[in-house]
């Protein structure tokens, strides 16, 4: 997924100018994708020459005009496209806005695809699980390299542990919204 697809999905929430966008990345997006400010306006300015956006150039007194982007009947398409595509390298922060563009599409696609990062992250559990079991099963007498080994594979477990219990949150959640 590019930066496109979350400034997609912000502007189909409400459109507005790219300092605006930019404040919304800092407050909700940003929670899990950060983009400059510069990075932000570069991407518009793709967008708008794809097609992806229209802007509206609203005057101001004293000021520049104000350039107001709105997601374009093309860029509703590319949202409904990306949402529906399987994408088995997504991260987190792809499937956080998957999941916050999800009523933009296909809400059933987006819960398969939830279901299918929460089976691979519990499969991911179990193996860690298992090295836990083998490698350290008296974690208490540890120490030195055997310890600091022991709490990394502890660190894998505790973020897989978390991400799988998000997905199943996530997942109950749509499915709730789709039946």
């Amino acid at each position: 997924m590019a930066l496109e697809h979350a400034i997609l999905v912000s502007l189909a929430e409400r459109s507005g100018s790219g300092y605006e966008l930019t404040r919304r990345f800092e407050k909700s997006i940003g929670l899990w994708w950060s983009a400059t400010h510069q990075q932000i306006y570069r991407v518009l300015k793709r967008m708008e020459l794809a097609g992806w956006i229209v802007v509206d150039h609203v005057e101001q007194s004293g000021k520049p005009d104000k350039k107001v982007y709105t997601v374009s009947d093309d860029g509703r398409e590319i949202i409904k496209r990306w949402l529906a595509e399987p994408d088995p390298a997504a991260g987190p922060r792809e499937l956080a806005v998957k999941v916050r563009g999800a009523a933009l599409g296909d809400v059933a696609a987006v819960a398969e695809e939830v279901a299918r990062h929460r089976d691979k992250h519990a499969e991911q559990l179990d193996v860690y699980r298992q090295f836990e079991k083998r490698d350290f099963p008296a974690p208490a007498d540890l120490s030195g390299q055997s310890l600091h080994q022991y709490l990394v594979l502890r660190g894998g477990i505790r973020t897989e542990q978390g991400l799988v219990e998000w997905l199943e949150e996530v997942l109950e959640a749509l499915r709730k919204g789709i039946s």
